[in-house]
């Protein structure tokens, strides 16, 4: 096993640095909000002054049509939205986290989605005079003539199976592998109705203004794939030679990697952040999953943990030296980015310890003004490694062992039926504290409430989970 690489302990910063990334953050977050808003008011307020308004009062076939218009512009705008929100583009991920974009983009998602199928809808029965038994017809007429129809149905296709399989029974019914490939068709099936919206969707070149947002959203959301999801890694993953030391069992089901490479000092990552890696080492290595480091950063090697849950990280432990890596990242705003206060709280369940032990050796803190809670149910992690960090740092570690009595239970058995109560207790300062927590989504949700019980606000309490 290599040893801990621990740091010596640092100063604390003070309150008005603590906050620079956050308050940056929170900028981006507005300005993000701001636009979106500005961009659907924009193309709603293009199809007004098309007629859409009056269209929907001079009768049944172009009131259909003008619902279609309007609903196609909405879902384009807010198709493109999504890709961009999800191209790892870095303010965003800064900003949002992985976390909220990925809920955030089911939303919007979603909703563009049901905004395509009803301008789908109201299309072909306007286009067929209102007259649903002219609908068929219509719908082949349209398909064998209009310019670009058959390639949007073809982009309708894919994402149809793509908002099929995020619906979250379907989503439980499959490896993350297997979504993840799925997911992908999204970028087709977006880039295939790009055609049919230059050929048939006149109205939005019709003026230089139109033409310059409509392109400029194509070539950002196009951009943005290209440089931070293909571009990027790639650059960083031959700049940097990722290649793996050992693989060291840290329990029966859970395994660590230790990563080398070159001119890692160079590599923007933070402790409590994950990176996205593929293990170049035979069948499989095409497939990406998410792997948070369970170690500082220190410029010379990283550290993945992985619970054996899915076929990409059950692989880990039959990992060779030697074996090459590609990555994304690092992505992730658990990490000192978004801390405001001196004094935190690092809780995670289960393999959820991985970026808080990272936390605990990276994060600036006085003695006694970091707190860990472990929960667990089998055997901990790191033990040896927090115990080293509660001698060198001051950490203080808290260990919840047991099975969970309820199904709301958070801390455990060690905590009795009054968790709100055992919490203030072990921790009576609590709400003076920003709260990391990390852990299966269930957990993380129910330690948020209980921790704005103990009066910490929303906006100090930082989580990732493990849902997908």
């Amino acid at each position: 096993m290599t040893a801990l690489l621990t740091r010596p302990a640092v100063g604390v910063p003070t309150i008005e640095r603590l906050g620079v990334d956050a308050g940056r953050d929170r900028r981006v977050r507005v300005a993000t909000g701001v636009a979106l808003w500005l961009s659907l008011l924009l193309v709603t307020y293009w199809w007004i002054t098309d007629g859409g308004g009056t269209d929907l009062t001079t009768g049944w076939e172009t009131g259909l049509t003008s619902v279609g218009r309007l609903s196609g512009l909405w879902s384009a705008d807010l198709l493109l939205v999504q890709v961009i929100m999800m191209s790892r583009l870095p303010p965003l991920e800064n900003a949002f986290g992985r976390d909220e974009l990925t809920r955030s983009h089911r939303v919007i998602g979603f909703l563009s989605f049901d905004l395509m199928l009803l301008h789908v809808i109201t299309i072909l029965a306007g286009y067929a005079g209102a007259r649903w038994s002219l609908v068929p017809s219509t719908t082949w007429d349209l398909i064998t003539t209009g310019g670009g129809i058959l390639l949007s149905v073809a982009g309708m296709v894919c994402l149809i199976m793509v908002a099929t399989t995020s619906i979250k029974k379907a989503r439980g019914r499959l490896r993350y592998e297997s979504w993840h490939l799925i997911h992908l068709y999204a970028y087709l099936g977006v880039g295939l109705a790009l055609p049919h919206q230059l050929w048939t969707g006149q109205q939005l070149l019709s003026s230089p203004g139109r033409t310059a947002f409509w392109w400029t959203l194509w070539g950002c959301a196009a951009g943005a794939i290209v440089i931070w999801r293909l571009v990027l890694p790639l650059t960083r993953s031959l700049r940097h030679g990722l290649r793996v030391t050992s693989v060291h069992r840290e329990a029966s089901d859970v395994v660590s990697v230790y990563l080398t490479g070159r001119r890692l000092d160079r590599l923007p990552v933070r402790a409590g952040q994950f990176l996205t890696v593929r293990f170049l080492d035979g069948a499989g290595w095409s497939r990406a999953n998410p792997f948070s480091l369970s170690a500082a950063p220190d410029g010379r090697s990283l550290r993945i943990t992985a619970k054996a849950l899915g076929a990409g990280s059950a692989r880990l432990a039959h990992l060779r030296p030697g074996t090459r890596v590609l990555f994304e990242g690092p992505y992730g705003r658990l990490s000192d980015r978004v801390r405001t206060r001196p004094k935190v709280l690092l809780a995670g369940a289960g393999v959820g310890i991985t970026p808080l032990r990272a936390l605990a050796e990276g994060l600036a803190y006085a003695p006694g003004d970091a707190v860990l809670l472990d929960r667990f149910t089998a055997e901990p992690l790191f033990v040896p490694e927090l115990q080293a960090l509660t001698t060198e740092r001051g950490l203080r570690v808290i260990g919840l062992p047991g099975p969970r009595r309820r199904p709301d239970s958070v801390l455990g058995p060690m905590a009795g039926d009054d968790e709100l109560a055992t919490l203030r207790h072990w921790i009576p300062d609590l709400a003076e504290h920003d709260v990391y927590l990390c852990g299966p989504t269930a957990w993380t949700a129910g330690f948020a409430r209980l921790a704005v019980a103990a009066g910490v606000p929303p906006t100090h309490i930082h989580t990732e989970s493990f849902g997908w």
